[in-house]
């Protein structure tokens, strides 16, 4: 039963951030998406009865702090209204309960079957949105550059799921989420690499107070 849910609230995670990505760009929606980790780390406390180290709070905090400094109050040019920040709000919350699911129902079975099952649960309830929505007539449309970087993504994601969920098994989720977070790093490098997108001093500290947040709640 959790490991479905695990996968209901995966695709509900999924689908708010692609629509942040949509409508926003990677350097503002990307830190609220890993903002989950916060959210995780007290569930986790709350729920699953972990207990967290004085530097572990102080790193929920600096991660708090993080995140806020990164988001820019301003529209982006892409997004009306700002919508992008509702999307990747969901997204972190969705995430989060993902993480909890996951690490109550990966508990007695193998890492790779559990992924495999909630795996399912994404792909239907995927396919259900494109069908609500009446999207699926679009896939022609799609161009051939554009889907070898979607089935490229859907590969680096079935890779990082397998990985994610086989560290989940065998460790505590207050600690093996805040590693996985550490990827919003690579993010921002390549958000600037391919798009070209650059943080300002602000977001810049922010990302900084982040990946410090992250680090010292390893310890």
């Amino acid at each position: 039963m959790f490991l479905i849910l695990s996968g209901f609230t995966t695709g509900a995670s999924w689908l708010c951030y692609f629509k942040a990505l949509e409508k926003g760009d990677v350097n503002k929606v990307v830190p609220i998406d890993k903002s989950s980790i916060v959210i995780t780390v007290l569930m986790a406390v709350v729920l699953l009865g972990e207990g967290i180290s004085v530097w572990g709070g102080a790193g929920i905090a600096f991660i708090a702090v993080g995140t806020m400094a990164m988001i820019e109050k301003k529209d982006t040019e892409n997004v009306p209204g700002g919508t992008w920040l509702i999307y990747a709000v969901g997204s972190a919350v969705f995430a989060a309960l993902t993480s909890i699911f996951g690490k109550v129902g990966i508990e007695g079975v193998e890492s790779t079957l559990g992924t495999a099952i909630r795996t399912l649960v994404v792909l239907g309830m995927s396919w259900m949105m494109v069908l609500l929505v009446g999207k699926k007539d679009e896939i022609r449309g799609i161009s051939r550059k554009a889907m070898g970087y979607v089935v490229a993504s859907g590969f680096a994601t079935g890779a990082s799921w397998l990985c994610f969920y086989r560290a989940l098994q065998t460790g505590p989720a207050s600690v093996v989420v805040p590693i996985d977070k550490l990827s919003i790093l690579v993010s921002v490098i390549l958000a600037f690499v391919i798009f070209g997108e650059c943080l300002n001093r602000k977001a810049a500290a922010g990302l900084a107070l982040i990946t410090a947040g992250t680090l010292m709640m390893l310890f």
